[in-house]
């Protein structure tokens, strides 16, 4: 399917990965919350991944429905979601990486 808007969905993995590197509350010193990424980042990848599936960087040579998205955010400085397309079209975000560096600002 190139040209069409996708379904995109996040998968648990997915937002297990979000949860193990980011804390509930926004840390002292304003580090960034799972819920300050789900607002400022979510959206943006959900986005890229259903409009822009095809275009994205295979993840594996020869698996050209796992694709991988790498960019700078908002409240994190930097991060990679892997994406897979599944039998009936539509994309599932299966896992997260964040840089959660310390001096993230």
């Amino acid at each position: 399917m190139s040209g069409g808007r996708r379904e995109v969905r996040a998968t648990l993995d997915f937002f297990h990965d979000l949860d193990r590197q980011l804390p509930t509350d926004r840390g002292p010193n304003g580090e960034p919350s799972t819920s300050d990424f789900q607002t400022f980042e979510l959206l943006e990848i959900v986005e890229k991944f259903a409009v822009g599936f095809d275009e994205l960087p295979a993840l594996i040579l020869g698996r050209d429905d796992y694709r991988i998205l790498i960019s700078t955010g908002r409240v994190v400085r930097a991060y990679t979601v892997v994406g897979q397309a599944t039998a009936d079209g539509s994309i599932e975000l299966v896992s997260l990486g964040l840089d959660t560096d310390p001096n993230w600002t």
